[in-house]
């Protein structure tokens, strides 16, 4: 059974969230036993909401029976102890049928990724969001990046229209623009940072009231991602500013030499601590030899 709103909307806004990678072996074939001990190590590590086959797990190379799998494996692992947020995108009609999987599964809210690979009209947008959260009663965050970016009225439009959206996720780091929703819409949402590597622009997000955000190194460096996230919110600037400067600067630099590294190096990552999950799935690439040393060499250096 679902938690509640309120539990869920508490989760979301305070307290660090993550994607956990997704489990596969040698042929790229899901491996169950292995994800299952990745989601108890996120919950021992203390993640406030896990996100399933989000980004970060790679949903848009995922089917629908792995993906129904994965939501059933991440709910009978994690049992009410956090939400438990599974994605679903795609066309409106492959999104209704994630979404009744992840509903059936026992998942306790949705990311709704934005359309993939068409250009689309804002207004669109919106009905395409409305459509997918009028065919559940599941709670829905919205994932506000790519071609699905939406403005300050555009979001109050579809808050009015669904009383399920409870959330908004920035995939884009414009503050200036976020900042605008969050002034024009309020209260009616929790505002979660979601830009890949959301831990380069958590002080800027924090200034206009977004509390927490998805934190994919968490995938590798849970301890370091959750001392960051206290001293962000105790304002410990030191401790902030040092962290930024010694890991998440460089770790950048590095997820910025190749498209779809803000993934790969998180595969990459897990492996070099032996929680492996395997390699990405096509498109994506994994990092050759000489970025994963790079990679190695920052994971020991801050850990």
């Amino acid at each position: 059974m679902a938690l509640s709103i309120d539990t869920i909307r508490s989760s979301l806004s305070d307290g660090l969230l993550s994607f956990p990678i997704t489990d596969f072996d040698e042929q790229g074939v899901f491996q169950p036993e292995t994800y299952k001990q990745r989601i108890e190590w996120f919950i021992e590590h203390g993640v406030s909401s896990v996100f399933v086959a989000g980004g970060t797990g790679e949903f848009f190379s995922l089917e629908l029976e792995e993906y129904t799998e994965i939501c059933r494996i991440a709910v009978e692992t994690v049992a009410g102890r956090v939400p438990v947020i599974a994605s679903a995108g795609r066309s409106v009609l492959e999104a209704k049928t994630f979404v009744k999987a992840a509903e059936d599964a026992g998942c306790d809210g949705i990311l709704l990724m934005p359309p993939f690979l068409t250009e689309c009209p804002e207004d669109g947008v919106v009905e395409y969001a409305s459509q997918i959260m009028q065919s559940s009663a599941i709670q829905f965050i919205y994932y506000n990046r790519a071609n699905g970016i939406l403005s300050a009225e555009s979001v109050q439009q579809l808050a009015d229209q669904n009383d399920n959206f409870i959330a908004l996720k920035d995939g884009v780091g414009n503050i200036a623009a976020l900042n605008d929703i969050i002034k024009t819409v309020g209260d009616r949402l929790t505002y979660i940072g979601g830009v890949p590597t959301a831990e380069i622009f958590a002080e800027a997000y924090l200034a206009i009231g977004v509390n927490t955000y998805s934190s994919a190194v968490f995938n590798f460096m849970p301890d370091m991602a959750n001392r960051f996230y206290k001293a962000l919110r105790a304002g410990e600037q030191e401790t902030v500013t040092a962290i930024v400067k010694d890991f998440f600067v460089p770790f950048c630099r590095l997820r910025d030499e190749k498209k779809g590294y803000a993934v790969s190096l998180i595969k990459s990552g897990a492996k070099l601590i032996d929680r492996p999950a395997g390699d990405v799935r096509a498109p994506l690439t994994m990092p050759n030899a000489q970025q994963e040393a790079r990679l190695k060499a920052l994971i020991e250096a801050n850990s």
